[in-house]
């Protein structure tokens, strides 16, 4: 498959670099980088001994792209569905991928970007990047993340921050869970190459199905569980605060709440 929105590099090793290729738009997550990330999963990062995930440009992903999400407020319930379930579904495809998920975070994380770094297995931190569930801003939820979230996090520690829009640094990502370290600028390719050096030595049917028994034993992430946060989600969208939201962020205006 030929990917547009994301850039590939498997070295000797056989270790997967996957880079969100969307530097114009702060690496934000529109349909057809969901679609590719879904379909990266099922096929070349499933083989990899291990992938690195990072971002193009200044931010790691600043979340949702903000156009697809006005889109949904036009939507009519079904296409909202349809568009929750993709997001839903790419989380979860990337969650369950048999091969180690190693996220290479830098400059920003915001909203769904905080997600996909707590959907993977380890994620290394730029020392100054910035984090923050932004969706409150918008009149909207982190929904679809929430299980992923709160099964990094914690219930407790997720509380402190998963309804502010507080933005935090890397060292608190670190003290709250969703990092696993955080590294000077300088030291983030090496720190990140620490990380997958010890995958290269071990069986990689032995990580994979370690990754599933861990998960397995973990909260519950099942479809009932991901089929609730679609509804939240589109429930959210269809708010009158969501409409408001988004078009104050695009409008470059204060939302009436603020």
């Amino acid at each position: 498959m030929s990917y547009e929105t994301l850039k590939l590099e498997t070295d000797a090793r056989g270790v997967l670099t996957v880079t969100l290729n969307a530097p114009e738009r702060r690496n934000a997550l529109s349909a057809q980088m969901m679609d590719e990330l879904t379909a990266l999963s099922r096929a070349e990062g499933a083989q990899a001994r291990a992938v690195v995930l990072r971002g193009a440009g200044e931010v790691f992903c600043a979340g949702g792209d903000l156009t697809w999400m006005q889109a949904q407020i036009r939507a009519d319930r079904e296409g909202r569905r349809a568009e929750a379930r993709r997001l839903a579904g790419m989380l979860d495809a990337l969650n369950t991928m048999p091969s180690p998920l190693i996220g290479r975070v830098h400059g920003g994380a915001y909203g769904g970007g905080v997600g996909m770094a707590c959907i993977c297995d380890v994620v290394v931190a730029e020392e100054g990047c910035r984090f923050g569930f932004t969706e409150t801003r918008l009149g909207i939820i982190p929904a679809t993340i929430s299980p992923y979230v709160l099964a990094r996090m914690g219930e407790g520690r997720a509380r402190q921050v998963f309804m502010s829009a507080r933005i935090f640094g890397a060292e608190e990502a670190v003290r709250l869970g969703i990092a696993t370290r955080a590294a000077a600028a300088a030291d983030l390719d090496a720190a990140v190459e620490a990380e997958v050096a010890p995958y290269l030595k071990i069986a990689r049917g032995a990580a994979a199905r370690a990754k599933a028994l861990a998960r397995s034993l973990g909260p519950r992430i099942d479809e009932a569980v991901i089929e609730a946060t679609i509804d939240r989600l589109v429930e959210a969208w269809e708010s009158p605060e969501a409409e408001e939201g988004i078009a104050a962020f695009l409008e470059k205006r204060p939302a009436r709440w603020a």
